[in-house]
């Protein structure tokens, strides 16, 4: 591998995440017409935000050499880089989607992109495991993986009530 991602690295692309997925949660429980669904996007809404908060606390008390970086970067490449990839992940293109929560007519259809915005970030979040160092910023990145799977085990039940 070319290059691996410290903790510190790991902590702000899951932050970045993390304000996209609140975003998002946001806008679904505006539009959700059951309101089982609405205040289970609220749940979702407020669990992301303590993700969020507990992803920066952790990032706070990281020891010193958790911020070095594991190559040379003059040129602050890599901030780009992470910010590129917190961009590209799904939450992050809900306004370019074609089909907008707002304009989404059932519930099930916003709990169906929902699930599949949680699938997303399972998926980018086992990536990025695959480019984080050995040890500890790989286990944060599977403590991630556990609090997304949660989340679609509950959307999937309330897919499931609505038929």
């Amino acid at each position: 591998m070319l290059y691996c991602f410290n903790a510190s690295e790991i902590f702000q692309i899951a932050i970045e995440i993390k304000k996209k997925c609140i975003a998002f949660y946001e806008k679904a429980q505006e539009v959700a017409g059951d309101p089982e669904v609405k205040k289970l996007f609220g749940d979702l809404v407020g669990e992301e935000a303590e993700h969020k908060s507990k992803i920066e606390g952790l990032k706070e008390k990281l020891p010193g050499g958790a911020w070095s970086p594991a190559v040379s970067d003059p040129e602050n490449e890599l901030g780009l880089y992470i910010k590129m990839m917190a961009d590209q992940h799904v939450f992050s293109v809900v306004k370019e989607l074609p089909v907008q929560p707002a304009e989404v007519k059932e519930t099930k259809d916003v709990l169906k992109l929902a699930l599949e915005f949680e699938k997303d970030s399972v998926i980018f979040f086992l990536g990025l495991q695959e480019a984080a160092c050995e040890g500890k910023d790989r286990d944060v990145l599977a403590l991630l993986v556990r609090e997304e799977q949660d989340h679609i085990r509950r959307l999937s039940l309330q897919a499931r009530k609505l038929g």
